[in-house]
């Protein structure tokens, strides 16, 4: 990557940036290039992943938390402000509608928000592949925070939880009975609970039966609450005392984004956990953990594309007709594909 590019990235060059996201999404040759000049420049950004079915109000409530805290902010302590809302992709035609922006018009005018559409490509877990190399370039772009919207798929959307530092799980009155947030495992990802379209009927219920669940799962240790999703071996390094003194149970909050009801509640809530993770030392085991799950994506990509770089497709097919009659079993068929390579 040219080093005029490089440093239009930096200094807040919305073009240049665009353009630095598109080769990386499309694996463009420069985006090895791309990312390994700007990955120094990381660690600093505030990661918010905002997940939750579809229907709850996901994109407006994103959409109001990034101007409330545009507003509230000094003219000269404004923070800079990324959104990446991902889009399912279709599985018949391959196209996403990224309609998120369409719903995030209000931002359009404010220099300081940079929002990006990403289709999911069919991945799974309410991400896209490349959303961690999103993140890369957002944050050495010096975004001070980078809010995530995931696909809205509900129960599959736990990747979310290893990306980012703040995790907001949606919940909206009318889409289900109460036991469907246990079924979605609402616990083992959420640092804050929202429910939002509170206005409407059903709202109280909700917040109440997502309260009495974290109310049975208090006196779990802390790393199963609100630290559930990281290695226990990145659990290790924190200290003990600091948790048993100060812990984070996760609030229930009411707001109906469509109105702008509840959001500077949830901006505290947002301030106090990133606080939370700063003191106890939880940032930094997060930051490792997402580290690691992307060095390990990395190395199982290459592997892959080593292995299909070298494969015998005349061998591979009939080793797959075989499996298709019920010769070889799929583990044996594995088995004997690896030998071959």
């Amino acid at each position: 990557m040219a080093k005029l590019d490089l440093e239009a990235i930096r200094h807040g060059d919305r073009l240049a940036l665009a353009r630095a996201l598109t080769a990386v999404e499309n694996d463009h040759p420069t985006s090895r290039s791309i990312l390994n000049a700007l990955f120094p420049h990381t660690g600093n950004a505030h990661l918010i992943g905002v997940t939750g079915s579809t229907g709850t109000g996901k994109s407006t409530l994103v959409n109001q938390l990034a101007k409330s805290i545009r507003n509230k902010a000094p003219d000269d302590e404004k923070p800079k402000i990324a959104i990446i809302a991902v889009d399912p992709t279709s599985p018949f035609t391959g196209g996403a509608l990224l309609g998120d922006r369409i719903r995030m018009q209000d931002l359009a005018g404010d220099k300081g928000v940079f929002i990006r559409s990403m289709a999911s490509r069919g991945a799974f877990g309410g991400l896209a592949h490349k959303t961690a190399a999103f993140i890369t370039v957002l944050d050495g772009a010096g975004f001070d925070l980078i809010l995530i919207e995931t696909v809205g798929a509900g129960q599959a959307e736990v990747d979310i939880a290893r990306l980012a530092h703040t995790v907001i799980v949606v919940e909206a009155p009318g889409l289900g009975d109460d036991i469907q947030a246990i079924k979605a495992g609402i616990l083992e990802i959420a640092d804050i609970l929202v429910v939002n379209k509170a206005d409407r009927q059903g709202a109280e219920n909700t917040a109440r039966a997502l309260q009495v669940m974290l109310s049975m799962a208090h006196g779990q240790p802390e790393t199963q609450v609100a630290g559930k999703h990281m290695r226990k071996s990145n659990q290790a390094t924190i200290e003990t005392s600091k948790l048993e003194q100060k812990t984070w149970e996760p609030p229930v909050l009411l707001t109906t984004a469509s109105e702008g009801k509840g959001i500077n509640e949830l901006i505290t809530k947002i301030n106090q956990h990133k606080g939370y993770l700063k003191e106890t030392g939880l940032w930094q085991v997060k930051e490792a953990d997402r580290l690691h799950k992307d060095l390990e994506a990395l190395i199982r990509d290459a592997l892959l594309q080593q292995w299909r770089q070298g494969l015998d497709e005349v061998a591979f097919n009939a080793i797959l007709a075989d499996v298709i009659r019920r010769k070889y079993t799929p583990l044996e068929a594995m088995d004997l594909l690896l030998k071959r390579s």
